[in-house]
């Protein structure tokens, strides 16, 4: 790349408050570049003018969350938000561990890249989803990495690489179409191919878990296998019926019947709207959540990931209102709420949790399922052995929800270690 690009790419950088140190190659347009954090002052000053000058809503009219996430419950949050909330403390957070970009087609891909002491140490890449992001994961990375450390065994460590999605967080945005679950999967193996390994794993759930799938279908040289936690079981006669609104088909099992009822239930009270919203027009979903911090705040709220969370406690499932701060704060200061909004709008038609959508039955490659009882549906075994041909591992535990790698990092890690061990 010549001076004169790397000289503008910087300065823009800069002016987005994030920062590179030297280049590993600065000859090769393959070069890998060390990355930092530092969001500039006067964007923390600014987001927490917006939060404090906030135009609120009328309260709403009913008793329960039909209607939105409840006026006084946002309220409470967005006090804290613009008073005591401390961004630089996540910044450090993340400055601790090895950050890195390297563009791939075009588009900048930032990664958190943590390599075990181990020499037989297995690669993983894990993909977050929406509203995630790369936080979700961090809790998981020491364990991961260095399991001796944690009270389990060096045989168990893995290299960790952690991408943020282009148009997520730190990565770049694509400014044209075409950036899919499968293109994103593409872009996944060729990083690890650039990251020199020639044998890998992959993990994801949210939309982590299409890319994963697609990773698998493509099968790209080195792939072992894979781990979902939001698998796409959903069988074609069950999705019909779903889409129509209709009754179960006949046949279904109890648990069956039980899981196309929660799914329905969740369809006809509008849990999933903002899928049909952000599918249909990105754009226009974005303009509001670009502009206040706190629309970005109650739309994110809304996905039912976050239902059953409790913002203001440290419980031992709920991350707790700074890191979910964190994770929102986050795509306010990277601006990225409408171009990670597009890849739902990417994806449109393809369910995520659709296995003929998701054409699981191509997937030849071992896959790993955990299933977290307080996710947006619980996968049943059966479905699952009609979707993936090659399942070699499925598991049924005994707490955590959607984005499980944050609320219980340690039986997330106990579960990679599980469903990977016959790959090592």
């Amino acid at each position: 790349m010549a001076g004169a690009i790397i000289t503008g790419v910087l300065a823009l950088w800069s002016i987005q408050g994030f920062s590179q140190t030297k280049a590993f190659d600065s000859k090769s347009s393959e070069q890998i570049k060390p990355f930092k954090i530092h969001i500039p002052q006067p964007q923390l000053n600014d987001l927490r003018h917006r939060i404090n000058e906030t135009r609120w809503p009328d309260k709403e009219t009913v008793t329960d969350g039909s209607q939105g996430i409840k006026l006084a419950n946002l309220q409470e949050l967005v006090r804290y938000w613009g008073t005591d909330y401390d961004w630089r403390k996540a910044e450090a957070k993340l400055n601790a561990l090895p950050q890195y970009v390297t563009n791939i087609e075009g588009v900048d891909i930032h990664f958190i890249w943590v390599r075990s002491k181990s020499p037989n140490a297995l690669p993983l890449i894990m993909t977050h989803g929406w509203p995630g992001s790369i936080l979700e994961f961090v809790k998981t990375i020491g364990p991961l990495t260095d399991p001796a450390a944690y009270g389990g065994k060096a045989e168990d460590s893995f290299d960790v690489v952690i991408p943020s999605i282009p148009g997520f967080g730190f990565s770049g945005k694509p400014t044209e179409t075409g950036w899919d679950p499968d293109h994103i999967a593409r872009v996944w193996a060729i990083l690890m191919k650039r990251l020199g390994y020639t044998r890998y794993v992959a993990q994801g759930g949210d939309f982590g878990a299409p890319i994963s799938q697609s990773l698998a279908r493509q099968k790209p040289a080195g792939l072992l296998g894979i781990h979902l936690n939001l698998p796409a079981v959903v069988p074609p006669d069950v999705a019909t019926a779903l889409a129509a609104g209709g009754s179960a088909p006949a046949g279904l099992s109890d648990q069956e019947h039980a899981v196309f009822d929660a799914l329905s239930t969740n369809l006809k009270k509008g849990n999933l709207a903002y899928l049909s919203l952000m599918s249909a027009r990105p754009q226009a979903v974005g303009y509001g959540l670009t502009d206040s911090p706190v629309g970005l705040v109650g739309w994110m709220l809304q996905h039912p990931g976050f239902a059953k969370w409790n913002y203001a406690s440290d419980a031992e499932r709920d991350p707790g209102k700074d890191e979910v701060l964190d994770d929102f704060t986050l795509y306010w200061l990277t601006n990225t709420a409408t171009s990670a909004a597009r890849l739902y709008w990417e994806n449109m038609g393809r369910g995520v949790t659709s296995s003929a959508a998701q054409k699981t039955t191509e997937i030849t490659l071992p896959v790993a399922i955990t299933v977290f009882p307080e996710d947006v549906y619980k996968a049943p075994e059966s479905w699952a052995r009609r979707a993936y041909p090659n399942l070699t591992y499925f598991h049924e535990v005994d707490k955590g929800g959607h984005f499980a790698a944050w609320e219980q990092p340690q039986l997330f890690v106990e579960e990679m270690r599980a469903a990977f061990k016959s790959l090592r």
